[in-house]
């Protein structure tokens, strides 16, 4: 078999392996497979070529534009997975493994996509927040603006997720409107640059937007500056020594990490053997000690169950072990796959002998054990491995070294409060499962032990059909831990695409507020439109276009008709007395509903037009009541412009009622779907 010669992708030019370079070994042959690496890479071209090029380009796209694109790169990637999946069983992943790499990245990559089109504007500059009123009069205002940072963002990735790792790293990133440097693990980098070069060749990408380092980054980190991102995960010894780097520090370079876990599963105190979630806890555990043959950051490193009931789990966690069958991923009745390498075999071993030191192995063997289809002995191969921790408090091993494969340890507790002390004990975790049916045992948890933890999941008999599993990170959720798993976060929805962008606070008047963010802040200046804007097409209206209605006066008829009509026979509408006794209220008012269907009644305009439908209302406020004899009359303002695709798009618009008196009455923020 011919060696693939890696290359990393540098200002523009692919560039193969040089000086430096080393070999990869397939995960389940130990044969040489691929080279690596190029000492010769001219990072500070790289870095210049991103921010010079690459930067420009992102930012003259607005957030709509990015999310597009992120789409189309991730459709483009579906259609050529299987190229990747074929390669991907080099590194002892099987078909199940792909799924959650390879479909995972793809989906996480549609989810920043759907999101960056629905939750961010169709501009260039994001706000973060509600307006603050700093004046009396609301002519000084404050409002905080996101803008994407200047600079590049470096992504050091492991070798467990070669294509989930880059895309859940890269789909925030470009969304935001940052190129990316993307330095992927060397044992695994040829699964990344096979996936790199589909997105290059789509044409996709703006120029610059995208580079690969196959192999070491070199002094690269020495040249990064205070509009750059350097976002890593792998152990907690490399990220330290990275942090440290003086340059990162003296100029305050963002740093996101996701490192060491020692994540932990615990047993509810009611989830006894034959419950639904007895049985739920043992499948939830078992899958995540051995898929991807226990390399995920996410895996269940501590099992923790009510002292009673460890034998029962220790046995049906055996049992269930016992099924999985170990061999070269190619084959199809392959369950479990090898290491990424021999050399992750030896520290994996090594890892489990520290923990074999405080606890007793109740499963499994270091050797001997039958692999399907492939050499034990030549390959990556390990066997699951269950420890038993009979005295978790006094342990240390157990409680700070991961052995990252296959390998968990069980250990009891006498109550919840000493579950909750034990699953602390890994000093900062990325997740936490709890298997309960119970919430007050979820509550305790959460309260007890949230601190500690990036995520916490709950499941039981009732979310279990539908759940994503203990070891899932979702694109909507943060993903990340304090302490120990880094103390950062990833992922996240929009939250993560803050990473990289730059909170600023911005301050003037309504008018410069609305300049900026491309919405009308009330105060502003309101434009009178050259016919009823319900008569004008999407593209015509202007944010600030304002309608002022002609008042209508309330009268107590219309305050009965309607409380009988509807059925809504509150007693402040209905009965004079009860309602002066109401310090609400002087005395029978208007119904706030009715308030708002005569405003509608007031700026409708009922012929067939653009306005397409009515989706709602958000932000409703009652600030005064109306009483029979009083008047209102509204003001209707364009606020803002959303598209959502070819044929329309979201206006939203700012509306108040006033009375007779100039009052605010009511306010809200209605929203139309607007042809173009």
């Amino acid at each position: 078999m011919s060696i693939i010669e890696v290359s990393s992708f540098a200002a523009g030019q692919w560039i193969g392996p040089g000086a430096g370079a080393r070999n990869i070994s397939s995960a389940i042959t130990g044969e040489v497979i691929a080279s690596a690496g190029n000492d010769a890479l001219d990072v500070q071209n790289m870095l210049d070529y991103a921010r010079t090029t690459g930067g420009p380009a992102l930012r003259k796209l607005t957030f709509h534009d990015r999310a597009r694109m992120l789409k189309a790169l991730a459709l483009h990637l579906r259609e050529h997975r299987q190229a990747l999946y074929d390669l991907s069983f080099n590194t002892g992943a099987t078909q199940t493994d792909h799924l959650i790499d390879i479909d995972g990245g793809i989906g996480t990559m549609l989810v920043f996509a759907s999101k960056g089109r629905r939750e961010m504007p169709d501009g260039h500059v994001y706000l973060d927040g509600e307006v603050e009123q700093l004046s009396r009069n609301g002519t000084f205002l404050g409002q905080h603006i996101c803008t994407p940072l200047q600079g590049v963002a470096v992504h050091i990735n492991a070798f467990n997720f070669p294509v989930w790792g880059m895309l859940e790293k890269l789909a925030p990133t470009l969304l935001a409107g940052v190129p990316a440097i993307v330095k992927p693990a060397t044992n695994t980098c040829y699964v990344t640059e096979l996936a790199v070069k589909l997105m290059l060749d789509s044409g996709i990408l703006p120029t610059g937007a995208l580079q690969l380092v196959s192999g070491g980054l070199g002094d690269m980190l020495d040249h990064l500056g205070m509009q750059d991102v350097v976002s890593f995960t792998g152990s907690a010894d490399t990220a330290l020594k990275l942090r440290s780097n003086p340059v990162i520090l003296e100029n305050s370079v963002r740093f996101v990490a996701e490192q060491d876990s020692l994540n932990a599963s615990i047993l509810g105190p009611d989830a006894v053997p034959g419950t639904p979630e007895f049985d739920l806890f043992i499948k939830e555990v078992a899958r995540e000690m051995t898929t991807k043959a226990g390399q995920k950051c996410t895996a269940v490193r501590r099992i923790i169950a009510p002292q009673a009931q460890v034998d029962a789990a220790i046995a049906a966690l055996s049992d269930r072990l016992a099924k999985t069958v170990i061999g070269d991923p190619r084959l199809e009745g392959t369950r479990m796959g090898a290491l990424v390498s021999n050399s992750q075999k030896r520290d994996v071993l090594e890892k489990a002998e520290l923990i074999g030191q405080e606890a007793e192995k109740v499963y499994g063997s270091m050797d001997g054990f039958t692999v399907e289809g492939a050499d034990a002995d030549k390959g990556a191969f390990v066997s699951p491995m269950l420890f038993h921790c009979a005295d978790p408090d006094a342990a240390q091993r157990v409680h700070d070294t991961e052995a990252f494969g296959p390998v968990s340890t069980i250990m009891g507790y006498r109550d919840l409060d000493h579950a909750i002390q034990l699953v602390n004990c890994g000093q900062g975790s990325l997740v936490a499962s709890v298997i309960t049916h119970d919430p007050a045992v979820a509550r305790e948890v959460a309260i007890g032990a949230g601190a500690y933890h990036g995520r916490l999941y709950f499941n039981n008999r009732d979310s279990m059909k539908e759940s994503t599993g203990h070891g899932s990170p979702l694109p909507h959720m943060v993903h990340g831990g304090p302490g120990r798993a880094g103390g950062g976060e990833e992922m996240g929805g929009v939250r993560g695409v803050k990473h990289y962008m730059q909170r600023t606070a911005i301050q003037g008047s309504p008018d410069i507020l609305s300049a900026i963010g491309d919405k009308w802040v009330p105060g502003g200046t309101e434009i009178a439109g050259p016919a009823h804007p319900f008569t004008r097409k999407y593209g015509e209206l202007s944010i600030g276009e304002t309608l002022n209605t002609a008042p209508r006066k309330v009268t107590m008829d219309d305050i009965e008709h309607f409380a009988h009509f509807t059925g809504d026979t509150f007693y402040a509408h209905m009965d004079e007395d009860a309602a002066r006794r109401n310090p609400f209220f002087p005395g029978r008012v208007a119904h706030g509903y009715l308030l708002l269907s005569f405003a509608a009644g007031l700026f409708v305009e009922p012929n067939e037009g653009p306005v397409l439908a009515n989706t709602g209302l958000d932000s409703l406020r009652f600030m005064k009541p109306v009483s029979a004899g009083d008047s209102i009359k509204v003001r209707l303002s364009v606020k803002k412009k959303t598209p959502r695709n070819e044929e329309y798009g979201e206006v939203r618009w700012h509306v108040t009622l006033t009375n007779q008196d100039d009052e605010l009455v009511a306010e809200y923020e209605l929203l139309t779907m607007n042809a173009f």
